[in-house]
């Protein structure tokens, strides 16, 4: 047998092979420069994250301290989601005018005079002041810390990086559960300005660590700044040549010639935004046409599944599954919040493991079997009168269910798709119209919970959300191409083409004598062949 290998190996002129030629290449170790810098930019979304959780709970109080009525309610939790809109649209000018890291601290600055302001709220209209100055901070924190991220981050991580948005909005769920039931010990009056006021406190934390980051190298680029731009792209990037790579990417994108190297370069004449809305929305390219649809749609589908919805009204729904006590109502909503934490860590390990398309048709078909399945446990519980143990049982279960099947995918998803597809020039308006497609989509489904399952029923209410899921499954599988491992500069070739699907065999992609040494590529590998 070992004679007729070494024969076929001296008649196909080809060295014996072992294992080692087929093995594929090592995947570099996590830069962890780059890693501090995407935890720290997207801690801010703690921020977000914390009121939204701290708002349902202390909904419950400040419903009786203040005898508002419940379109009231409706109006303060989800009003903050409308002001956010200015927020986002502010911070895509003001991330190009003085630049990423500055916004990011503008964004605590803000938010941080609003949960003063909200804290120290004497009567319903002074709420909604603070209301709205915490909005706008959360409009700039949502759009500026995924761009920032983004750009920062090395291809074969940034998935992993820029999923971080989502795990720390998780977090910060999970704290404002957590304050709620530990401030209702407090007296009433005192209770919820409290829940509210605390908030400040991340706020200062998050500005005082802001100044050690570095600048977006996009950024720095873009204002010809050559020289800084390199020095963060060595720290950032996996090897050298992946940072001269990628510097070379953004000279091009920003239309910087190849041969200008100076440290500092005169940049070709450009507008600060102005013109940038022509090509996203009155001109735009098929591809640009196809990003944005992608890039609003996956933020529109988002929240049309009713996740706030669940995160803000649990207290309620879980009353309607049956749990009447204030203190165990807010001990289930921490474990909503648990939920939600625990299985957004496990999705920031597949984003760049098994991509983005994979992850969001996986989560998007369990979030329509437990919407589903959660609509009929809290039918069967609202036709009767009677303690349906069982009903109740499902009910929680698959609330708890869906939380984790929008975490693990749905989640994320939207932050780390949006902030990578739109080309240089139109990121951070391109990622800001996505975020503000987000925050009204959100504004209007929290505002109209209360009326809805009023006027339909509980469980039709969430009957209504798995239709919603069920039509975004498939707007997912038909508009979105899949974008891992590749570069932002390469993105623009992904789309186009609107009925896009995986290639039948990324096998197929061979071209003899293309790789080195007589291999052959398949997909992005190179791989030893016989003969």
């Amino acid at each position: 047998m070992a004679d007729r290998e070494a024969e076929t190996s001296a008649i196909s002129g080809q060295p014996n092979k072992i294992t080692m030629d087929f093995d594929p290449p090592k995947k570099p170790k996590i830069n962890k420069y780059a890693f501090t810098c995407a935890l720290l930019a997207t801690m801010t979304s703690v921020l977000l994250g914390y009121d939204i959780g701290v708002m349902s709970g202390a909904l419950i109080y400040i419903k009786g301290d203040l005898k508002i009525s419940d379109i009231q309610v409706e109006i303060l939790a989800g009003i903050i989601n409308l002001y956010s809109l200015i927020g986002s649209w502010a911070a895509g000018r003001a991330s190009d005018w003085i630049g990423r890291r500055y916004t990011i601290l503008v964004a605590q600055a803000i938010f941080f005079a609003g949960a003063i302001l909200m804290g120290f709220a004497t009567n319903y209209a002074f709420l909604m002041v603070g209301r709205f100055v915490a909005g706008i901070g959360v409009g700039y924190a949502c759009m500026i810390a995924p761009v920032y991220t983004a750009e920062i981050s090395p291809a074969s991580t940034r998935g992993f990086l820029t999923s971080f948005f989502e795990v720390f909005v998780n977090l910060g769920i999970l704290l404002g559960y957590v304050s709620n039931y530990v401030c209702s010990k407090l007296p009433t009056h005192l209770g919820w300005r409290v829940m509210l006021g605390v908030g400040a406190v991340p706020a200062v934390i998050l500005a005082s660590v802001v100044l050690w980051m570095p600048e977006s190298p996009r950024w720095l680029v873009m204002q010809g700044r050559l020289g800084d731009a390199k020095r963060v792209l060595d720290k950032t990037s996996d090897s050298v040549e992946e940072a001269q790579i990628r510097l070379a990417d953004i000279k091009e994108a920003a239309g910087i010639p190849e041969n200008l190297t100076d440290d500092v370069v005169q940049v070709p004449k450009r507008s600060h935004g102005e013109g940038v809305w022509k090509e996203l929305i009155v001109h735009p390219t098929p591809s640009v046409r196809h990003i944005l649809i992608a890039s609003v749609g996956i933020h529109f589908f988002q929240q049309c599944s009713g996740i706030d919805s669940v995160v803000l009204y649990s207290p309620r729904i879980f009353e309607k599954a049956g749990i009447t006590s204030s203190d165990n109502k807010l001990l289930a909503t921490v474990a909503v919040g648990f939920t939600k934490t625990m299985f957004i860590l496990v999705a920031t390990f597949l984003f760049d493991k098994i991509g983005r398309r994979p992850l969001i048709l996986s989560s998007v078909a369990g979030m329509i079997f437990s919407l589903a399945t959660l609509g009929f446990g809290l039918t069967v519980i609202d036709r009767y009168d009677q303690k349906i143990t069982w009903a109740m049982g499902l009910s929680i279960a698959m609330l708890l269910a869906f939380v984790a099947f929008f975490s693990i995918g749905m989640g994320p998803s939207p932050v780390v798709y949006s902030s990578e597809i739109f080309p240089l020039k139109l990121r951070a308006q391109g990622t800001s119209m996505g975020m503000a497609a987000n925050r009204l989509t959100s504004g209007v489904i929290s505002m109209t919970f209360i009326s809805l399952y009023k006027g339909i029923t509980i469980g039709g209410a969430f009957f209504l959300y798995a239709g919603v899921a069920l039509v975004s499954w498939f707007f997912f599988y038909y508009v979105l191409p899949e974008t891992q491992g590749r570069t932002l500069e390469d993105m623009e070739g992904l789309f186009g083409n609107l009925k896009w699907n995986f290639p039948k065999n990324k096998n197929k992609e061979v071209s003899n004598g293309d790789g080195p040494n007589g291999q052959v590529q398949l997909g992005s590998k190179y791989v030893k062949v016989f003969g």
